[in-house]
């Protein structure tokens, strides 16, 4: 009996988006980011040797047509690989007017968003006050922090201390269609957070904002440091998912990472978390035990999070050779009949100015099937193709491409 494994390697782009143009960096057109491609031209020219040194190295996935996938989406070389591909390979192109996480995720799980997101002024204050009323009432502070768009560890350290003296919430956004409320996990409490941002998302969802992202914070001011006890709470898919008909059909849906938070747990049978290295361990367990006819859905999004966001050119590179070297253990660990299929939801080019996500076409891989060249699909398709793996009707407009 057949498996599937989604495998989402957060931000990893291609390059070539065809309407790149339309999408920004402050007032700087995402046209031209390529986030392998820059990466991999960086470490070939020895601007990434910080913990590595050379050319990118990532030979398992790169065998299954990595490089030749990047090539297709955008015309780009990618130094130091180029292996003939033995896998399932092409490049993806995204439908949805957004380059953030739900709207990748969910349009690979076959749902494109069918509105537009709410996005806050990149203004000081960003956040109306009525809103602010609403987060202080809710927790029961007299005030809030922040009330901005900026990057996590910057804004924690500027208000660090006064939200451990007064316990007044951080309240900020990003380019992404976002609400973000850091708190203290011992001061202010995490459960207290996590309250907040579920009781504050229904007003935020209503106004078809994303995300509520909770993000916990534990130390002292100077020496702080986030925790893995981040959660989003975010809107609803507009439709069933690729998740919900593999579980309509009998089938459980395993989730690794930020999966159950992304789909609000519609259609999650059970979840994992933690860090990447910890999460890769969670899917080798799955890859040995789970069940027939089953769906497991990962995220790993530290090369987003941690590399693409702080601008970390060889930190990102770092982590691509992590990566990949798990992946040779995945892999070995797969059964006859097994599909993986390893893909990305935006872009986010480390060598691009600015911090948010750039608009790109993602790599399309995949093992179990041979070699097979698919070439440009529409992320929809993904959720079609896993979907006739698994024996289970599609609903939405993608198309196998088996």
């Amino acid at each position: 009996m057949a498996r599937a494994f989604l495998i989402v390697m957060d931000s990893v782009g291609a390059g070539g988006a065809p309407d790149a143009g339309s999408f920004f960096n402050g007032s700087l057109p995402d046209t031209g980011a390529n986030t392998l491609a820059h990466i991999a031209q960086a470490c070939a020219a020895g601007r990434a040797d910080v913990g590595r040194g050379g050319p990118l190295r990532m030979p398992n996935l790169d065998g299954l047509g990595l490089s030749a996938a990047v090539t297709l989406a955008s015309g780009a070389d990618m130094p130091g690989l180029g292996a003939v591909p033995l896998g399932l390979w092409g490049a993806a192109t995204e439908q949805s007017k957004g380059k953030d996480t739900p709207s990748g995720h969910w349009e690979l799980a076959g749902v494109p968003v069918p509105w537009e997101w709410h996005y806050f002024p990149n203004t000081q204050p960003a956040f109306p006050q009525d809103l602010m009323d609403e987060v202080a009432r809710l927790c029961g502070a007299e005030g809030t922090l922040g009330n901005c768009h900026a990057s996590g560890v910057p804004i924690i350290e500027a208000h660090c201390a006064e939200h451990m003296r007064t316990g007044w919430p951080i309240c900020y956004t990003s380019a992404d269609s976002v609400f973000q409320i850091a708190c203290h996990e011992e001061t202010f409490g995490l459960e207290r957070l996590l309250r907040l941002c579920q009781d504050i998302a229904p007003r935020l969802h209503a106004m078809k904002v994303g995300r509520v992202i909770a993000r916990p914070f534990t130390g002292q001011p100077g020496n702080f440091r986030r925790t893995t006890n981040r959660h989003d709470y975010a809107i609803d898919p507009p439709a069933s998912t690729l998740c919900d008909w593999v579980q309509a059909a009998g089938g459980k849906v395993h989730a690794v990472g930020k999966i159950g938070d992304i789909f609000s747990m519609r259609g999650i049978s059970d979840v994992k978390k933690g860090a990447d290295i910890d999460l890769f361990e969670h899917l080798m367990d799955y890859a040995g035990q789970s069940e027939d006819s089953s769906l497991t859905f990962a995220n790993f999004v530290e090369f987003d999070s941690l590399f693409g966001h702080p601008r970390d050119v060889a930190g990102y590179a770092r982590a691509l050779e992590w990566f990949d070297a798990q992946v040779g253990r995945f892999l070995a660990r797969l059964r006859p009949g097994d599909l993986a299929m390893f893909t990305a939801d935006h872009g986010n080019d480390p060598t691009w100015p600015g911090t948010d996500h750039t608009r790109e076409r993602v790599p399309v891989l995949g093992w179990g099937l041979g070699e097979k060249a698919v070439g440009l699909v529409a992320f929809v398709d993904v959720a079609a193709t896993i979907a006739e793996h698994l024996g289970v009707p599609p609903q939405g407009p993608g198309r196998s491409f088996l």
